[in-house]
């Protein structure tokens, strides 16, 4: 155990009822914490809603306001606790002498050099993916492990749910890094012949198969990379407090080509930062699981978190999709804790190289979402963990709210141009507060940095730092234009048309796309902003030119799309060091030779 750090949360004579399961905090503490944020997000949002009843009601309430206000009370929920997250995880970070203790006490267990006791399986799934590329990444993470000196406590699993066509390819890979080896290695690959379930059914097969020899999994994606001292961390945690049944690390993005990846994972690294560490203060032990890059108890794992298969047909119905938030939920029903870290370091994914990409990704992030409207009568689950889920469903759910604004928006401004006592002044401080509250995780990242001595260095200095998070801000609002919209276009397609989502293999490298190819995926973003701006146009300029920071990112989604991808952007922004993180300045070594193997 951690026993200094045990004194600090958990005084000996606390029976284990005043505790979480690990000991690490009481139970009094955090439901103090999560009525604070509680009390912060409903006087928040009944503040706006207020604001809004006021603005959309001058003149007498219409169809068109109530519309308008039921939409906008529909999207705000996720922004405002986006807003409480980031607010207090900067306040933890710069406000507090010993913040991160305070949101992750059990940190300090990592931190030590205790002997390893425990076998530990670092598991990479992988379906219809170049199978050189990610047992590549896996070589790496098996040489920074063994350069650690404690490699003979680790073994590597790949877990394949591929069909026939990439078995050879997978096969070959895996046989081709054991025979460089020199000597026995710990390496084993499984292919399953039918993927039931996805990739949460072959972790549930592996526990219940080879898994049972292990005591603890890491499981990786294809484009996943951790370093070995960023695992060792995690598994002293798990060493010290055997009822923490997830650790889930603060995954951050490998440098990117193209012009769309490096602006997305610029605004990533400072949108996370302080946002999970608001959020690990007051989920604590309730915390989110994000499938990979974390660290995982196998035995109740595989025990308690196997999936329920839903009723009924698409799109709802048969296995989960998004998996990862209901098993940290099952998890902590069955007397795990679930803990997500808030410091960054060692941990590692490839964001998508393009808008289309990422839309794909997404489209399946939602459709799992919504499906867990399902699930949440079938569970026994934790109160802060049902919670999660229905915030899960309504990080989607509130997008066609946005949508639905917009498209009310020309309506809106014809009817108000005629009320003489319009108040115009609250309307674009409300419309401003809600711009700066969306963007308000990423704007505490920055000021996270720009607070943190030397901080700005390690981004390339303060003239490549300013101007990456101007370009990241517009990226921002053009980027969430154009993702909301087609969110709101998969939800109609699922709920009018029953129309499932299909798992396919995901895109990792960067590539051109052609006009032709955005104008045939994004021409319906590009229509509804050219109706929108045109019927602007004719009924109120003013309004029109206030609505571009919004509206603007419907019409260009054609030639951002375009451009982003656009390998000579990406080069150029590569050469300029613009949107650079870290990792490019002063890359470590496990990046440094995934590089060469390329």
């Amino acid at each position: 155990m951690a026993p200094q750090l045990q004194m600090e949360r958990a005084p000996a004579e606390l029976s284990p009822s005043v505790m979480t399961p690990a000991g690490l905090q009481e139970y009094a503490v955090l439901a103090r914490r999560r009525a604070v944020v509680l009390a912060l997000n409903v006087a928040t949002y009944a503040g706006l809603l207020a604001l809004a009843a006021q603005v959309l009601s001058a003149g007498g309430w219409t169809v068109t306001g109530w519309l308008m206000f039921l939409a906008y009370a529909m999207g705000t929920p996720w922004v405002v606790l986006g807003f409480w997250n980031a607010a207090l995880g900067l306040w933890l970070r710069h406000g507090r002498l010993d913040g991160l203790s305070e949101a992750a006490p059990f940190l300090a267990a990592g931190e030590t050099a205790a002997p390893l006791s425990v076998r530990t399986a670092i598991v990479l799934t992988i379906r219809n993916e170049d199978a050189s590329r990610a047992v590549t990444r896996l070589a790496a993470v098996k040489d920074s492990v063994d350069a650690t000196g404690e490699g003979a406590h680790f073994a590597y699993v790949v877990l394949s749910d591929s069909d026939s066509a990439h078995a050879p390819g997978e096969d070959a890979a895996v046989t081709g890094w054991k025979s460089g080896q020199g000597g026995p290695a710990p390496i084993i690959y499984r292919r399953r012949e039918a993927n039931t379930g996805y990739k949460a059914g072959n972790l549930q097969d592996f526990c219940a198969g080879i898994g049972a020899g292990y005591d603890l999994m890491v499981p990786l994606d294809a484009d996943s990379l951790m370093t070995g001292p960023a695992i060792l961390k995690l598994v002293r945690i798990m060493q010290a407090y055997p009822k923490i049944g997830i650790v889930q690390s603060l995954v951050t993005g490998t440098p990117g080509s193209s012009a769309y990846t490096r602006l997305f994972q610029f605004g990533m690294r400072h949108g996370m930062r302080a946002y999970t560490m608001g959020q690990s203060w007051w989920t604590a032990d309730c915390g989110p699981f994000w499938g990979h890059n974390a660290i995982v108890r196998i035995a109740p794992f595989g025990d308690e978190c196997r999936l329920p298969e839903l009723d009924g047909g698409p799109p709802f119905g048969g296995h989960v999709m998004s998996h990862d938030q209901v098993e940290a939920a099952l998890m902590r029903a069955a007397g795990y804790e679930v803990r997500v870290s808030p410091e960054e370091g060692g941990s590692f994914e490839d964001n998508p190289p393009s808008l289309l990409d990422y839309l794909k990704r997404d489209a399946r992030w939602c459709h799992g979402n919504l499906q867990y409207t399902r699930l949440l009568d079938k569970l026994e689950l934790q109160p802060l963990s049902r919670f999660q889920l229905i915030w899960a469903i309504l990080m989607f759910a509130g997008l066609p709210g946005w949508t639905a604004m917009m498209a009310l928006l020309p309506a809106a401004a014809a009817h108000f141009s005629h009320v003489a006592q319009f108040p115009v002044g609250l309307a674009a401080g409300l419309y401003a507060t809600h711009i700066t509250m969306s963007l308000a995780p990423k704007l505490a990242g920055l000021a996270d940095a720009a607070l943190t001595p030397g901080e700005i260095a390690r981004f390339g200095g303060a003239a490549r730092f300013c101007a990456s998070a101007v370009c990241e801000i517009a990226f921002s609002l053009v980027h969430g234009a154009i993702t909301s919209f087609s969110s709101t276009l998969v939800i109609a397609a699922l709920l009018l048309r029953g129309r499932p989502v299909t798992w396919g293999p995901q895109a990792r490298d960067a590539r051109r796309i052609s006009w032709p190819e955005a104008a045939a995926a994004l021409w319906p973003q590009s229509a509804f902003g050219a109706a929108i701006c045109l019927g602007l146009w004719a009924v109120s300029k003013p309004v029109l030119l206030w609505s571009l920071p919004i509206a603007a990112g419907y019409v260009l989604a054609v030639p951002f799309c375009v451009l982003t991808a656009g390998p000579r952007f990406g080069a150029w922004m590569v050469r300029s060091g613009l949107a650079g993180i870290p990792e490019d300045f002063a890359p470590p070594a496990e990046i440094i030779a995934l590089n060469m193997a390329r």
